[in-house]
């Protein structure tokens, strides 16, 4: 895996989580819906650089 990517990933990740705890702690549901797709992002980044790491071996 990439580590520039996998840096991307989890910070996309833990930008999400942040988000959605802001949102959720002021009310925002607009600010924890970001905070979903962000993760979500994340997620999917580091799925396909996991698929990429499988094909390579």
């Amino acid at each position: 895996m990439a580590a520039n990517e996998k840096t991307q990933a989890r910070t996309e990740q833990a930008k999400g989580k942040i988000k959605e705890a802001a949102g959720r702690t002021v009310g925002n549901e607009r600010l924890t819906a970001e905070g979903r797709i962000d993760q979500t992002k994340g997620d999917a980044r580091m799925a396909k650089e996991k698929a990429k790491d499988a094909l390579k071996d």
